[in-house]
Protein backbone atom coordinates (compact mmCIF):
# COMPACT_ATOMS: atom_id res chain seq x y z
CA UNK A 1 0.00 0.00 0.00
CA UNK A 2 0.77 3.62 -0.07
CA UNK A 3 0.19 6.57 1.54
CA UNK A 4 -3.01 8.36 0.31
CA UNK A 5 -1.55 11.37 -1.20
CA UNK A 6 -3.25 13.08 -4.43
CA UNK A 7 -0.28 12.16 -7.12
CA UNK A 8 0.53 16.09 -7.86
CA UNK A 9 0.90 16.76 -3.91
CA UNK A 10 3.39 13.53 -4.18
CA UNK A 11 5.04 14.93 -6.88
CA UNK A 12 5.68 18.28 -5.30
CA UNK A 13 7.17 16.61 -2.24
CA UNK A 14 9.67 14.76 -4.62
CA UNK A 15 10.72 17.91 -5.56
CA UNK A 16 10.97 19.53 -2.72
CA UNK A 17 12.91 16.74 -0.38
CA UNK A 18 15.26 16.40 -3.75
CA UNK A 19 15.82 20.52 -3.42
CA UNK A 20 16.60 19.17 0.15
CA UNK A 21 19.22 16.60 -0.90
CA UNK A 22 20.73 19.29 -3.17
CA UNK A 23 21.02 21.47 -0.15
CA UNK A 24 22.55 18.82 2.41
CA UNK A 25 25.54 17.86 -0.02
CA UNK A 26 26.34 21.04 -1.36
CA UNK A 27 26.93 21.91 2.43
CA UNK A 28 28.69 18.62 3.29
CA UNK A 29 31.20 19.59 0.74
CA UNK A 30 31.17 23.65 0.87
CA UNK A 31 34.26 23.79 2.56
CA UNK A 32 36.63 22.12 -0.57
CA UNK A 33 35.68 24.51 -2.98
CA UNK A 34 36.10 27.66 -0.21
CA UNK A 35 38.89 26.11 1.66
CA UNK A 36 41.62 29.04 0.47
CA UNK A 37 39.22 31.34 1.42
CA UNK A 38 38.04 29.73 4.89
CA UNK A 39 41.43 29.19 5.96
CA UNK A 40 43.16 32.80 6.24
CA UNK A 41 40.17 34.02 7.56
CA UNK A 42 39.63 31.86 10.28
CA UNK A 43 43.55 31.59 10.92
CA UNK A 44 43.61 27.61 10.49
CA UNK A 45 45.56 25.81 8.32
CA UNK A 46 44.15 24.17 4.83
CA UNK A 47 44.22 21.43 6.54
CA UNK A 48 42.02 22.11 9.55
CA UNK A 49 39.10 23.21 6.95
CA UNK A 50 39.86 20.10 5.09
CA UNK A 51 38.75 18.15 8.18
CA UNK A 52 35.43 20.01 8.80
CA UNK A 53 34.15 17.37 6.06
CA UNK A 54 35.77 14.52 6.76
CA UNK A 55 35.21 15.38 10.44
CA UNK A 56 31.64 15.39 9.01
CA UNK A 57 31.59 12.14 7.48
CA UNK A 58 32.67 10.39 11.29
CA UNK A 59 29.38 11.94 12.51
CA UNK A 60 27.37 11.11 9.76
CA UNK A 61 28.20 7.11 10.71
CA UNK A 62 28.21 7.33 13.92
CA UNK A 63 24.86 8.88 14.36
CA UNK A 64 22.68 7.40 11.80
CA UNK A 65 21.01 4.75 12.99
CA UNK A 66 21.06 5.48 16.98
CA UNK A 67 18.82 8.85 15.42
CA UNK A 68 16.92 6.62 13.77
CA UNK A 69 16.03 4.64 16.70
CA UNK A 70 15.32 7.60 18.90
CA UNK A 71 12.92 9.44 16.37
CA UNK A 72 11.28 5.85 15.72
CA UNK A 73 7.62 7.26 16.60
CA UNK A 74 7.94 10.83 15.52
CA UNK A 75 5.44 11.51 12.17
CA UNK A 76 7.10 12.20 9.53
CA UNK A 77 5.96 15.66 8.72
CA UNK A 78 7.39 16.74 12.07
CA UNK A 79 10.69 14.36 11.51
CA UNK A 80 11.77 15.63 8.60
CA UNK A 81 10.42 19.23 8.44
CA UNK A 82 12.03 20.20 11.81
CA UNK A 83 15.45 17.71 10.90
CA UNK A 84 15.08 20.37 7.90
CA UNK A 85 15.14 23.81 10.82
CA UNK A 86 18.03 22.40 12.14
CA UNK A 87 19.75 22.26 8.89
CA UNK A 88 18.91 25.63 8.52
CA UNK A 89 20.17 26.76 12.05
CA UNK A 90 23.63 25.06 11.94
CA UNK A 91 24.41 26.81 8.48
CA UNK A 92 23.27 30.10 9.46
CA UNK A 93 25.36 29.81 13.26
CA UNK A 94 28.20 28.51 10.79
CA UNK A 95 27.87 31.61 8.76
CA UNK A 96 27.98 34.22 12.07
CA UNK A 97 30.75 31.69 13.52
CA UNK A 98 33.35 34.00 15.07
CA UNK A 99 35.77 31.06 15.50
CA UNK A 100 36.97 28.15 14.23
CA UNK A 101 35.71 25.86 17.22
CA UNK A 102 32.22 27.45 16.78
CA UNK A 103 32.53 26.66 12.53
CA UNK A 104 33.32 23.02 13.96
CA UNK A 105 30.31 23.22 16.26
CA UNK A 106 27.73 24.08 13.90
CA UNK A 107 28.90 21.38 11.46
CA UNK A 108 28.47 18.67 14.09
CA UNK A 109 25.20 19.92 14.08
CA UNK A 110 24.42 19.80 10.34
CA UNK A 111 25.93 16.44 10.25
CA UNK A 112 23.59 15.44 12.59
CA UNK A 113 20.72 16.61 10.77
CA UNK A 114 22.20 15.09 7.60
CA UNK A 115 22.45 11.60 9.71
CA UNK A 116 18.78 11.58 10.20
CA UNK A 117 17.68 13.33 6.86
CA UNK A 118 19.18 10.47 4.64
CA UNK A 119 17.87 7.89 6.85
CA UNK A 120 14.20 8.58 6.80
CA UNK A 121 14.05 10.44 3.71
CA UNK A 122 14.01 7.58 1.13
CA UNK A 123 10.98 5.66 3.04
CA UNK A 124 9.20 8.46 3.47
CA UNK A 125 9.31 10.01 -0.53
CA UNK A 126 9.12 6.56 -2.01
CA UNK A 127 5.62 5.33 0.29
CA UNK A 128 3.69 8.01 -1.34
CA UNK A 129 3.72 6.08 -4.93
CA UNK A 130 3.14 2.89 -5.95
CA UNK A 131 5.66 0.04 -5.58
CA UNK A 132 6.23 -0.31 -9.62
CA UNK A 133 7.15 3.17 -10.18
CA UNK A 134 9.34 3.20 -6.55
CA UNK A 135 12.42 2.78 -8.67
CA UNK A 136 11.81 5.72 -11.01
CA UNK A 137 11.38 7.61 -7.74
CA UNK A 138 14.51 6.83 -6.14
CA UNK A 139 16.14 7.63 -9.00
CA UNK A 140 14.57 11.00 -9.67
CA UNK A 141 15.30 12.02 -5.82
CA UNK A 142 18.93 11.08 -6.18
CA UNK A 143 18.93 13.40 -9.15
CA UNK A 144 18.96 16.04 -6.42
CA UNK A 145 22.21 15.02 -4.78
CA UNK A 146 23.88 14.45 -7.74
CA UNK A 147 23.36 17.91 -9.27
CA UNK A 148 24.82 19.49 -6.21
CA UNK A 149 28.80 18.64 -7.49
CA UNK A 150 28.01 19.92 -10.39
CA UNK A 151 25.96 23.36 -10.00
CA UNK A 152 25.48 23.70 -5.87
CA UNK A 153 29.10 23.53 -4.86
CA UNK A 154 30.61 25.73 -7.90
CA UNK A 155 27.87 28.43 -7.41
CA UNK A 156 28.35 28.41 -3.51
CA UNK A 157 31.73 28.74 -3.94
CA UNK A 158 31.84 31.43 -6.99
CA UNK A 159 29.19 32.96 -4.50
CA UNK A 160 32.11 32.83 -1.26
CA UNK A 161 34.98 34.01 -3.69
CA UNK A 162 32.48 37.32 -4.38
CA UNK A 163 30.79 38.08 -1.20
CA UNK A 164 32.76 35.49 1.33
CA UNK A 165 32.34 32.14 2.46
CA UNK A 166 29.78 33.32 5.14
CA UNK A 167 27.86 34.87 2.75
CA UNK A 168 27.94 31.09 0.98
CA UNK A 169 26.87 29.02 3.84
CA UNK A 170 23.92 32.20 4.81
CA UNK A 171 22.26 31.55 1.25
CA UNK A 172 22.33 27.74 1.67
CA UNK A 173 20.41 28.14 5.37
CA UNK A 174 18.22 30.05 3.66
CA UNK A 175 17.57 27.30 1.39
CA UNK A 176 17.34 25.00 4.16
CA UNK A 177 14.69 27.47 5.55
CA UNK A 178 12.26 27.66 2.54
CA UNK A 179 12.44 23.28 1.67
CA UNK A 180 11.89 23.51 5.45
CA UNK A 181 8.88 25.62 5.22
CA UNK A 182 7.74 23.51 1.87
CA UNK A 183 8.27 20.24 3.82
CA UNK A 184 5.58 20.95 6.51
CA UNK A 185 3.30 22.19 4.07
CA UNK A 186 3.60 19.00 1.71
CA UNK A 187 4.39 15.77 3.97
CA UNK A 188 1.57 14.01 4.72
CA UNK A 189 1.09 13.72 8.69
CA UNK A 190 1.26 9.91 9.49
CA UNK A 191 3.37 7.48 11.45
CA UNK A 192 6.18 5.86 10.33
CA UNK A 193 4.82 2.42 10.27
CA UNK A 194 1.53 3.39 8.38
CA UNK A 195 3.94 5.06 5.19
CA UNK A 196 3.47 3.08 2.19
CA UNK A 197 7.50 2.26 2.06
CA UNK A 198 7.75 1.42 6.00
CA UNK A 199 8.71 -2.48 5.42
CA UNK A 200 10.58 -3.94 2.77
CA UNK A 201 8.42 -5.78 -0.30
CA UNK A 202 10.75 -8.92 -0.55
CA UNK A 203 12.16 -8.94 3.30
CA UNK A 204 15.48 -10.54 3.39
CA UNK A 205 18.50 -9.70 6.54
CA UNK A 206 20.85 -11.69 4.36
CA UNK A 207 20.36 -9.90 1.28
CA UNK A 208 20.60 -6.48 3.12
CA UNK A 209 23.92 -7.91 5.18
CA UNK A 210 25.17 -8.13 1.52
CA UNK A 211 23.78 -5.45 0.35
CA UNK A 212 25.63 -3.10 3.05
CA UNK A 213 28.71 -5.01 2.70
CA UNK A 214 28.81 -4.80 -1.21
CA UNK A 215 28.11 -0.44 -0.36
CA UNK A 216 30.80 -0.67 1.62
CA UNK A 217 33.46 -2.38 -0.46
CA UNK A 218 32.52 -0.50 -3.46
CA UNK A 219 32.08 3.34 -2.32
CA UNK A 220 35.18 2.32 -0.63
CA UNK A 221 36.99 1.12 -4.20
CA UNK A 222 35.22 4.36 -5.66
CA UNK A 223 36.28 7.13 -3.06
CA UNK A 224 39.69 5.34 -3.05
CA UNK A 225 40.50 7.11 -6.65
CA UNK A 226 37.53 9.89 -6.25
CA UNK A 227 38.98 11.77 -2.96
CA UNK A 228 42.25 12.02 -4.89
CA UNK A 229 41.09 12.52 -8.15
CA UNK A 230 43.01 16.00 -8.71
CA UNK A 231 46.56 14.91 -8.21
CA UNK A 232 46.29 11.88 -10.37
CA UNK A 233 44.38 14.24 -13.60
CA UNK A 234 47.98 16.31 -12.79
CA UNK A 235 50.38 14.03 -12.24
CA UNK A 236 49.58 11.24 -14.19
CA UNK A 237 47.59 12.43 -17.16
CA UNK A 238 49.53 15.60 -17.11
CA UNK A 239 46.49 18.05 -17.25
CA UNK A 240 47.40 21.73 -16.27
CA UNK A 241 45.58 23.11 -13.22
CA UNK A 242 43.33 25.39 -15.29
CA UNK A 243 41.91 22.15 -16.97
CA UNK A 244 40.83 21.04 -13.65
CA UNK A 245 37.48 22.80 -13.35
CA UNK A 246 35.93 21.06 -16.86
CA UNK A 247 37.65 18.06 -15.91
CA UNK A 248 35.25 17.81 -12.36
CA UNK A 249 32.32 19.30 -14.66
CA UNK A 250 32.34 15.80 -16.72
CA UNK A 251 32.96 13.69 -14.03
CA UNK A 252 29.75 15.39 -12.24
CA UNK A 253 27.49 15.62 -15.51
CA UNK A 254 27.71 12.20 -16.25
CA UNK A 255 26.97 11.52 -12.58
CA UNK A 256 23.51 13.03 -13.26
CA UNK A 257 23.28 11.43 -16.49
CA UNK A 258 24.03 7.88 -14.57
CA UNK A 259 20.99 8.63 -12.78
CA UNK A 260 18.30 9.84 -15.25
CA UNK A 261 19.53 6.43 -16.64
CA UNK A 262 19.46 4.01 -14.12
CA UNK A 263 15.53 5.28 -13.65
CA UNK A 264 14.80 3.08 -16.30
CA UNK A 265 16.17 0.01 -14.80
CA UNK A 266 15.82 0.04 -11.45
CA UNK A 267 12.09 -1.00 -11.18
CA UNK A 268 12.48 -4.23 -13.55
CA UNK A 269 16.03 -4.96 -12.81
CA UNK A 270 16.81 -3.93 -9.21
CA UNK A 271 20.20 -6.39 -9.01
CA UNK A 272 21.35 -5.22 -13.25
CA UNK A 273 20.93 -2.14 -11.92
CA UNK A 274 23.72 -2.46 -9.44
CA UNK A 275 25.89 -5.05 -11.36
CA UNK A 276 26.50 -2.85 -14.42
CA UNK A 277 27.32 0.26 -12.54
CA UNK A 278 30.21 -2.16 -10.72
CA UNK A 279 31.32 -3.37 -14.02
CA UNK A 280 31.59 -0.24 -15.32
CA UNK A 281 33.59 1.18 -12.97
CA UNK A 282 36.08 -1.34 -12.09
CA UNK A 283 37.00 -1.60 -15.82
CA UNK A 284 37.32 2.52 -16.16
CA UNK A 285 39.53 2.20 -13.29
CA UNK A 286 41.24 -0.61 -14.57
CA UNK A 287 41.72 1.63 -17.43
CA UNK A 288 43.34 4.51 -15.64
CA UNK A 289 45.61 2.28 -13.73
CA UNK A 290 47.23 1.02 -17.03
CA UNK A 291 46.50 3.57 -19.31
CA UNK A 292 45.67 7.03 -17.55
CA UNK A 293 48.38 8.89 -19.16
CA UNK A 294 46.61 9.37 -22.20
CA UNK A 295 44.71 12.37 -21.78
CA UNK A 296 41.96 11.06 -23.82
CA UNK A 297 41.57 7.90 -21.73
CA UNK A 298 41.23 9.30 -18.40
CA UNK A 299 38.71 11.95 -19.88
CA UNK A 300 36.42 9.11 -20.59
CA UNK A 301 37.11 6.84 -17.68
CA UNK A 302 36.49 9.73 -15.38
CA UNK A 303 33.42 9.94 -17.03
CA UNK A 304 32.21 6.60 -16.58
CA UNK A 305 33.50 6.26 -12.79
CA UNK A 306 31.37 9.82 -12.40
CA UNK A 307 28.00 7.76 -13.93
CA UNK A 308 28.68 4.50 -12.39
CA UNK A 309 29.19 5.99 -8.58
CA UNK A 310 25.69 7.77 -9.30
CA UNK A 311 23.55 5.09 -10.47
CA UNK A 312 24.93 2.32 -7.98
CA UNK A 313 24.30 4.83 -5.32
CA UNK A 314 20.80 5.35 -6.48
CA UNK A 315 19.94 1.23 -7.04
CA UNK A 316 21.50 0.46 -3.42
CA UNK A 317 18.80 2.80 -2.32
CA UNK A 318 15.97 1.10 -4.29
CA UNK A 319 17.22 -2.31 -3.21
CA UNK A 320 17.07 -1.50 0.18
CA UNK A 321 13.37 -0.57 -0.23
CA UNK A 322 12.96 -4.07 -1.06
CA UNK A 323 15.13 -6.23 0.90
CA UNK A 324 15.03 -4.26 4.41
CA UNK A 325 14.14 -7.12 6.95
CA UNK A 326 11.91 -4.89 9.48
CA UNK A 327 11.75 -0.92 9.25
CA UNK A 328 13.31 0.56 6.11
CA UNK A 329 14.52 3.44 8.56
CA UNK A 330 16.62 1.28 9.97
CA UNK A 331 17.39 0.02 6.72
CA UNK A 332 18.19 3.16 5.13
CA UNK A 333 20.28 4.50 8.56
CA UNK A 334 22.66 1.07 8.08
CA UNK A 335 22.86 2.07 3.96
CA UNK A 336 23.70 5.18 5.17
CA UNK A 337 26.14 4.28 7.83
CA UNK A 338 27.87 1.50 4.67
CA UNK A 339 28.05 4.72 2.43
CA UNK A 340 30.11 6.85 5.25
CA UNK A 341 32.08 4.36 5.39
CA UNK A 342 33.05 3.79 2.39
CA UNK A 343 33.60 7.64 1.90
CA UNK A 344 35.81 7.01 4.88
CA UNK A 345 37.57 4.43 4.67
CA UNK A 346 38.59 5.34 0.57
CA UNK A 347 39.98 8.55 1.76
CA UNK A 348 42.47 6.85 4.28
CA UNK A 349 43.17 4.18 1.96
CA UNK A 350 43.85 6.63 -0.48
CA UNK A 351 45.60 8.73 1.85
CA UNK A 352 47.70 6.43 2.79
CA UNK A 353 48.78 4.87 -0.55
CA UNK A 354 49.40 8.25 -2.59
CA UNK A 355 52.94 9.46 -1.07
CA UNK A 356 54.02 6.23 -1.35
CA UNK A 357 53.06 4.35 -4.25
CA UNK A 358 51.74 7.39 -6.27
CA UNK A 359 48.56 8.33 -7.94
CA UNK A 360 47.93 5.45 -10.17
CA UNK A 361 48.08 3.00 -7.68
CA UNK A 362 44.76 4.88 -6.32
CA UNK A 363 42.99 3.48 -9.46
CA UNK A 364 44.26 -0.39 -9.65
CA UNK A 365 43.21 -0.50 -5.65
CA UNK A 366 39.74 1.17 -6.68
CA UNK A 367 39.06 -1.83 -8.87
CA UNK A 368 40.26 -4.47 -6.56
CA UNK A 369 37.55 -3.50 -4.53
CA UNK A 370 34.89 -2.48 -7.29
CA UNK A 371 35.52 -5.88 -8.74
CA UNK A 372 35.09 -7.51 -5.18
CA UNK A 373 31.70 -5.76 -4.92
CA UNK A 374 30.69 -6.92 -8.13
CA UNK A 375 31.68 -10.72 -7.20
CA UNK A 376 29.75 -10.97 -3.44
CA UNK A 377 26.67 -9.35 -5.29
CA UNK A 378 26.86 -11.92 -8.29
CA UNK A 379 27.21 -14.97 -6.07
CA UNK A 380 23.99 -13.55 -3.83
CA UNK A 381 22.46 -13.10 -7.16
CA UNK A 382 22.81 -17.07 -7.96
Amino acid sequence: MTTTVPPRRAWATLGVLALAAFAFVTTELLPIGLLTVMAPDLGRSRSEIGALVSGYAVVVVLASVPLTRLTRSVPRRQLLSGTLVLFAAANAVGAAAPSYAVLAGSRLATALAQALFWSVVSPAVSGLFPVAVRGRVVALFSTGAALAPVLGVPLATWIGQQAGWRTAFGVVAGLALLTAAAAAALIPDYHPDDGGAARGTAPSRRHLTVLLAVTAIGITGFLTLNTYVTPFLLDVSGFGTAALAPLLFVSGAAGVAGTVAVARTLDGHPIGSLLVPLGAGTLALLSLAQLGARPAVAVLGLAVIGAAYASFATAVQHRMLQVAPGSTDIASAGVSTAFNVGIAAGSLVGGLMLPVWGAQSLALTGAVLTLAALGLMAATRR
